[in-house]
Formats: C-alpha cells, structure tokens, sequence
C-alpha cells in the first residue's frame, strides 16, 4: 500500500551528482508494508511473508512532512537516506542478525567486562579482604557509596565528551582507563587506597552505559532495542557467573608469593578487561555508513544494508539524524532538556525501583559467610539467584514486548520484592541458614526491569540531544537510588538486619504507588493531546506542524508510551 495521495517532492530520485531532489509522482511511488502489529512478539513475526515489503510508513510518505523531517546535511548517513527505498523481511531480518552478530555480541562482551570489574568486590568479600585491610563493613558501605557517587557524577558529563568525540573513541578509551585502576587494586594497602580505587573506577565506568545505549539506537529500531538491552543486562548476571567461578578458582592462589587470593583476582581480571577495552578500538565503528577503515578495507555493510540500515531506523524515528554523532551540545540545549518535566516521573523510577532488592543484593555474598558457608560455598550458593535473575529478565522484557506495556511489566519488581522481604523481616536466629538462604535467592534473582525502563526513557525522548542527556539523567537517578541503598543495611543492624528490611517493605509499598501515578500521567497528557488534536480540521493540523515552536516530545503529535 502507499500513502501518498499526490505528487510527492520525496527529493529521493537523484540527479547526475547523486544528490536527492526531483519531485517524484504518485505512480513512482512503491508500495509500502504493511505496518507492524504493537503488540504480539514473535509469534506474530513468524507469520511475515518473507518476500513482502517491510519498509514501514512513516512521516516520509506524506508530503506535508517529508521535507519537516528530512535528515539534516551534517547527520553522517545523509547519503544513504532515500524515501522511496523499499526492502523486503527476507533483506531486513538477516540483516538484524548481522548487526546482532557485528554489534550487539560486541557492546554485551564490553558490559561484561565493566560488571566484572564493578562486581569482583563481592567475591573479594568471601575471602579475608575487609580483615586483611583492616576495615568494617561500615567501610565497605563507605566505598560502595563514593563508587556510586563518583559515577554518578562523571554520567553528563561522559555523554558530553562521547558526544563531541564519537562513541566509537571514547567508550574503548574509558575501558582502558578503568582497567588500570581495577587491576592496581592488586596493591591495595588499606582504607584509603581502597576509597580512592572505589572513586577512580567510579569516575572511569560513569557514562558508559547510556553511551553505549544510544551508539546502539544508530542501528536498532525502538521496537528491537528493548529486547536487545535486554540482552545487554545479561551481561550483568554472566559476569557475576563467571565472577563466581573465577573466584572460586582464583581465590585458591590465596598464599601464593605471600599474597592474599583477592589481590589475584583483581589483577587478572583487571588484565583480562583491559585488553577487551583495546581490541575496543577496532570493534566499534562510528556509525552504519562508516564500517570502513585501514585494518577493514571492505567494511562490514554493502551500500544496500547502508540504506536498509539507515532508512528503517529514520522511519521509525526520524529525530535520531537530527545531529552528527560527532556533535556537542551546547549549555543551553543541556539546561532545556533537564528542564522537561514529563521526563522527570521515569527519573523518579529510576531512583527508587531498585532500592528494594539492593540490600539484599550487596550484601549477599556476606550474609551468606555470616549464616556460616565457606568461602567456596559462599562464591557457589550466588550461583541460582543469578541464573533465576536471566531467565526473569528475558521474560519480563519479551513480555513488556508482547503487551506493549511498560508500567505493567515493570511493577512486577515490586510485587515479586514485596512478600519476600515480609519473610526476611520475620525471620529470627532460629530461622534455618538454608531457609534463610531460599528467600534471599529469589530476592536476589528477581526480575530486571531495568532495561524496560532505559527503553522506556528512550522512546520518550526526542532527538539524539534530548536522549544523550535523558539516559544520562535517569541513570544518574539510578545511582542516586544504589546511593541510598548503601545506607539501608547497617553494621549495628547485623545479621538480620530487622531495622532495614522494614524500610525496604515501605519502599516497595511506595514504589507500587508511583507507577500508578506514573501511568495516570502519561495517560492524562495523551489523552488531553489526542482531543487537541483531533478537534483540529486537516488545514489546522498542517498549519500547526508547519508553524508550531514546540520541539520533541512537547509536540501535539507527539504521544508518551507507558
């Protein structure tokens, strides 16, 4: 089908010097597909000619609009942007895989290392570290609270810098930077030096996850990246697998040239970190249309998955070429986007949804020494929550995929959190260890609503601008969140830790709370929008659109997803 009803001035037929620019009439129109079903997952895929168009509608087939929306001349792909580009499923699904293959495999393997580094201080834990330091768990609290801090602080403005310099350099440069100071742990003397390596690597690590989530929008739909981050926060869970298993491993050379195990676990991970951060280099290329350079002469894309590539993300958001990817923000443009006050509820989530299984969480490792299990046992028994935290977390993001809900899905943390840590709190020191431990499991492993929610702030924003400081904002609240988590659990609390769990009851109640108001308001605003609108005559709307000031997600046409 096609939606243009007259002569279309797509500027996509190209003259002598390949430039875009002819008016193009309706019979030269291709057809397009048929559009994406919002709900239904894979199923409903499957069931997708695969020799159909795929190309979806969008606001380049109107000619009210196309010139509204067209890429700027300074966004890096503007060459491959072609309205009238068509493709069939069979172009564009193994061409997903391909980018899967080329890209997401990459950017997972580079979370995997930065959780390596940031959660081998748990397995440090089971061993003899906080002794042999001469520190408390009060100290330990001490540094996971700076380590949030420092990385709190350095989110804006690593996204500013990455935004100036190209992802592809600063992203590989950050890895190198804090695999120095994780695997200088290794020399690690006392209190503060274990303070100052818990702010560096704090300060190295901060702006590395939203950074590398907007250098994935460059190649992924709205609609996939959900699931892809999905797949992205596995990466947490793996390498706290393979942090226990190394652990349990390298923690045996506890002895060896008079060293502690811990001080080897720093320094071989650190190393292994270090050189995926180098090999980082040459694995992120700046943007679809620049896979090419002198150690990759052929690149990774024909110019016919260039135009796919581009053109499919353009039709789903055609904000995201609103920029060059090598192109700063000014103060000005910061200040407006922290401003937007409909972005601030998903800020709100972000500080306080995790605060319930945090706790828990942090202090497993050591709650499981304390109930009396060896080191081995301790690193062992951490095993199940992680496993039972994958599956949780594929199936909640497939499902907030299937039914198109990002508020339904994301509560289930609450509720899940809620009746164990009523359990936790009745507990006594009757209470059996592997009860006791039972309870914590399911806490610890409990469904990852995290990349809903970066999903979620994503698709609210508008513009590369807007999102380059949004997801730095939200995950900036996020650990603002881990912040407060740290001071929940007390040493005078100990090992029950009564006093907190009572708080973390109130918090989950809380939380319950305001992803109800949080529905109630996005739904008010699109509500009252879609009203506006539609009280509108055709003439209205398109002198609106053509006149209106209002930029992004403050556009009467724009509608919040929740």
């Amino acid at each position: 089908m096609s939606t243009v009803l007259r002569t279309f001035n797509a500027g996509s037929d190209k003259d002598s010097d390949g430039k875009l620019g002819s008016s193009v009439s309706l019979e030269q129109v291709p057809s397009l597909g048929v559009p994406i079903e919002e709900k239904g997952g894979l199923w409903r895929r499957s069931k997708r000619d695969l020799d159909s168009v795929a190309t979806q509608p969008s606001v380049f087939d109107d000619p009210a609009t196309v010139d509204m929306y067209r890429p700027s001349p300074v966004y890096e792909s503007a060459h491959r942007f072609d309205p009238l580009a068509r493709w069939t499923w069979r172009e564009e699904i193994p061409l997903v895989r391909k980018i899967d293959w080329l890209i997401m495999v990459w950017a997972w393997l580079m979370f995997f290392a930065l959780d390596l580094d940031r959660a081998n201080i748990s397995q440090a834990n089971t061993d003899n570290f906080l002794p042999d330091l001469g520190m408390t768990t009060n100290d330990f609290n001490t540094g996971n609270m700076l380590f949030k801090v420092c990385f709190l602080i350095a989110e804006l403005p690593s996204q500013l810098v990455s935004k100036r310099i190209g992802p592809d350099v600063w992203i590989p440069s950050q890895m190198v930077l804090w695999s120095i100071v994780s695997l200088a742990q290794y020399w690690l003397t006392g209190r503060g030096s274990f303070l100052a390596t818990r702010c560096l690597l704090g300060f190295m690590q901060g702006g590395f996850i939203p950074d590398v989530i907007l250098y994935l929008s460059y190649f992924y739909t709205r609609r996939e990246l959900t699931m892809r981050l999905a797949w992205f926060w596995v990466s947490n869970y793996v390498a706290a697998l393979a942090s226990a298993f190394l652990a349990t491993g390298i923690l045996k050379l506890d002895g060896v040239r008079g060293q502690a195990g811990w001080r080897y676990m720093f320094l071989i991970e650190g190393g292994l970190t270090l050189l995926i951060g180098l090999a980082s280099f040459y694995m992120m290329p700046p943007s679809p249309t620049q896979t090419r350079a002198w150690y990759r002469p052929k690149g990774w894309f024909t110019e016919r998955e260039e135009t796919i590539i581009v053109n499919r993300v353009l039709r789903d958001d055609p904000a995201k070429s609103d920029m060059h990817n090598r192109q700063g923000l000014s103060v000005m443009q910061i200040l407006k986007i922290l401003t937007d006050w409909r972005m601030w509820p998903l800020y709100i989530l972000g500080l306080v949804h995790l605060i319930p299984v945090n706790p828990p969480q942090t202090y497993l490792t050591l709650t499981l020494r304390q109930l009396g299990f060896d080191t081995t046992q301790a690193n062992l028994l951490t095993i199940p929550s992680t496993v039972l935290g994958i599956i949780l977390l594929l199936l909640i993001s497939y499902l907030s995929e299937v039914f198109d809900s990002r508020v339904g899905t994301s509560v289930v943390l609450q509720f899940w959190a809620l009746p164990l840590l009523i359990a936790l709190y009745k507990f006594n020191e009757n209470t059996s260890q592997w009860v006791y431990y039972a309870v914590v499991t399911l806490i610890t492993g409990y469904p990852y609503v995290h990349p809903i929610q970066v999903a979620w702030a994503s698709a609210n924003s508008y513009g590369v601008g807007t999102r380059t400081v949004s997801a730095s904002v939200y995950n900036m609240f996020v650990q603002a969140g881990g912040v407060v988590s740290s001071y929940i659990y007390r040493a005078d609390d100990a090992p029950l830790y009564r006093r907190g769990n009572i708080d973390l009851i109130a918090i989950t109640c809380m939380n319950i709370a305001l992803y109800v108001l949080t529905w109630l308001f996005y739904r008010t605003i699109n509500k009252r929008r879609e009203r506006k609108w539609e009280s509108m005559t055709p003439e209205e709307q398109q002198e609106y659109l053509d006149k209106t000031t209002d930029k992004g997600n403050q556009r009467l046409n724009f509608r919040f997803v929740y």
